[in-house]
């Protein structure tokens, strides 16, 4: 993170914590209102921009035909298409939340 994003993100955070409106923060501490503004709709770009990153990556899948029996298995997910996934055990809450995006074709 570079200078000007470390200055701008520790007042956001500072703002955030008090739980004060940008403008009365930036009144009290005499920082520019725009410059928060600004600053928190690009941090906040970025950090959209790397989670979407991150759930696009490929998850390796091994494929196996329908078994009518249950298996013991960590996990075991069945989508709306009623495709069911057994995982040996539990993903991660950020899989879980691109698996869903994927499933519903969203990016």
């Amino acid at each position: 993170m570079r200078l000007g994003e470390k200055f701008w993100s520790a007042h956001l955070e500072a703002a955030k914590h008090k739980g004060s409106s940008l403008s009365s923060y930036a009144k009290r501490h005499g920082v520019s209102v725009k410059g928060l503004y600004y600053w928190q709709n690009k941090l906040k770009a970025t950090d959209e921009s790397i989670e979407s990153r991150q759930a696009s990556k490929f998850v390796a899948l091994r494929v196996r035909e329908a078994v009518d029996e249950p298996r013991a298995c960590g996990c075991s997910l069945v989508l709306p298409s009623g495709m069911r996934l057994e995982l040996s055990d539990l993903p991660s809450p950020e899989w879980l939340v691109a698996l869903g995006r994927a499933a519903q074709g969203e990016h």
